[in-house]
């Protein structure tokens, strides 16, 4: 793999999946990252790599719906491998708009798909990364499997199954040699924080009320970012062409749980300073619509076949994530503010691609 495209770098895993991946002695080739910059996606996830002297690593500022941009990459950085973070991925938002999940993640991934074939003789691997929530909705039992029919619940979730159904029809129809992974919830640094852990984290440290979904019943599989990315190059290097694999953390948790957790270590590093622990602050909000009550991963496949393993149980890899928000102020203050725009404009130095 000497030239991999990694579309959405700019994103909360895709940006983890690039740290780690220069930091793997495994990997020696170039990081071609391919990212529109919408809200969540932050070149400060990245800053530390803008300049590299050894070229290992390019940005290249482009939407992956725009064929002719998609088909530039390809051909200037002779791309060889595609790693396919980019998607609009929050629930709440695919409820309210959309549109946008329609587009980048269907026609998106449908743009990609086409260049890949146009470039076939060289692809040595597409590897497109989706989710559990493809699956709807567990009950209090059971587990999804590679085999779980798909009954996706939200805008976002048919979005995606959608852009995975495409991906494995391009391998039957024309041989493209692809693999797929379903992950379960991701956590660590440099999530967005209009998602669950984060929000919790920056809310519950200025003594914001603690907004929980329902009841908090809703069950999920957390996965530390680093275990995700870890899972997806074993899967990249030597994961069977055509095959999907499933991703969890094995950390099955209610939301309440979740929040209750955060709270107590949140009081133990930064102890409050008024209004008692921080968990007073924990308010129960509407449900939203079509909320699936659990999900959870059976990644058997991946840990006997391709013997991966988490490292991080939800306790160690939550205090990693607080220490993290906790290290990082000046990243939390522009990306609350919206400031990083123009610390953008003010410290990045495009290259052409």
């Amino acid at each position: 793999m000497t030239n991999l495209l990694v579309t959405g770098g700019c994103g909360f895993i895709g940006a983890n999946f690039i740290h780690y991946l220069l930091s793997e002695p495994n990997f020696s080739g170039r990081i071609v990252n391919m990212d529109s910059l919408t809200y969540a996606g932050n070149l400060d996830n990245l800053s530390s790599l803008q300049e590299c002297s050894d070229e290992r690593y390019v940005f290249v500022h482009a939407d992956i719906c725009n064929a002719e941009a998609v088909k530039k990459v390809f051909e200037a950085y002779h791309i060889d491998t595609v790693c396919h973070f980019a998607a609009e991925s929050h629930v709440d938002r695919s409820i309210v708009a959309p549109d946008a999940f329609i587009k980048t993640n269907i026609i998106g991934t449908f743009t990609l798909l086409e260049e890949a074939r146009r470039h076939q003789g060289r692809l040595k691997r597409f590897h497109h990364i989706s989710t559990d929530e493809v699956f709807g909705s567990l009950g209090h039992t059971g587990h999804f499997s590679e085999e779980t029919p798909y009954d996706p619940s939200s805008p976002y979730s048919a979005s995606k199954a959608s852009s995975d159904h495409l991906v494995r029809a391009y391998h039957r129809t024309y041989g493209l040699p692809v693999s797929i992974s379903n992950c379960s919830n991701n956590y660590g640094p440099y999530q967005f924080p209009e998602k669950l852990i984060p929000l919790m984290i920056l809310n519950g440290l200025e003594g914001k009320p603690l907004p929980v979904y329902g009841e908090g019943a809703n069950i999920r599989d957390w996965l530390y970012v680093r275990d995700h990315c870890r899972a997806v190059w074993r899967i990249m290097r030597a994961g069977v062409i055509g095959e999907t694999y499933n991703i969890g953390g094995e950390c099955e948790m209610t939301n309440i749980d979740v929040v209750q957790t955060l709270c107590h270590i949140l009081d133990e590093m930064v102890p409050p300073q008024k209004n008692g622990p921080r968990s007073d602050l924990i308010t129960f909000v509407n449900d939203r619509p079509g909320h699936d009550l659990r999900y959870a991963i059976d990644c058997t496949r991946l840990k006997d076949e391709l013997h991966w393993q988490p490292q991080e149980s939800f306790e160690t890899g939550i205090r990693k994530t607080v220490q993290w928000y906790l290290d990082n102020p000046q990243w939390v203050q522009r990306v609350q503010s919206g400031t990083y725009l123009k610390w953008i404009e003010k410290n990045y130095r495009h290259r052409e691609s």
